[in-house]
């Protein structure tokens, strides 16, 4: 059987790595858009969820394209902020958002809040579309705290003020073999895998 594409949504090197690093050793093509000449096709992120945004995108990539789309929206959702910034982690300081910015604003946000009330949740929502245009949804979300200042240089975005429940480091300063075992991402991510395990299988037995 030949190897199926899988064609991400995604340019950000980081998460095509992460996505590579975890979906290893599988019997499929692991593609960007960047690769197929999809460079400049950019998705307005404006639904109410992370699961509609990562439809959205997908199912515009997949007009374009012959194999399996994957693509993903994360959100960091903060108990004390009911949840914000949530679907608008990535714009959350507005049109000109850098993750520093995002990071300003958060802190501002959580100012004398104490450390026990500053929980909160980072998930990601990867849609796959199929072949056949049919959609499936897997989520992951890693628990933690909202720290008072970034800490360490690693990951992106969030990871610096951000530390999982059991451990005492950010996801900035984290290993990234670590992370990439207990990250919201992860945890998607190894559903996925295990959806397209499930996939590819039933594509062989109906050969």
């Amino acid at each position: 059987m030949s190897k199926k594409n899988l064609i991400l949504s995604s340019g950000n090197e980081n998460k095509i790595k992460e996505i590579k690093d975890i979906l290893g050793g599988m019997k499929i093509n692991i593609i960007s858009k960047d690769e197929i000449g999809l460079k400049d096709l950019e998705v307005e992120e404006d639904k109410e969820t992370l699961e509609e945004n990562a439809i959205k995108k997908a199912m515009e990539i997949s007009k374009h394209v012959d194999g399996i789309v994957i693509a993903d929206d994360t959100g960091l959702f903060a108990d004390k902020l009911e949840g914000r910034p949530g679907v608008y982690s990535a714009r959350y300081s507005g049109e000109d958002a850098t993750s520093e910015k995002n990071n300003i604003k958060l802190l501002k946000e959580l100012e004398n809040v104490p450390r026990e009330e500053r929980t909160a949740q980072f998930r990601t929502a990867i849609a796959i579309v199929l072949e056949d245009k049919s959609v499936k949804i897997v989520v992951g979300e890693c628990k933690g705290i909202i720290e008072f200042s970034p800490r360490g240089k690693n990951g992106f975005g969030y990871d610096p003020l951000f530390t999982p429940d059991g451990y005492t480091k950010t996801f900035g300063e984290l290993e990234l073999e670590v992370k990439n075992k207990i990250s919201h991402r992860a945890n998607a991510l190894q559903k996925l895998r295990n959806e397209l395990e499930s996939i590819l299988k039933d594509d062989v037995m109906c050969e």
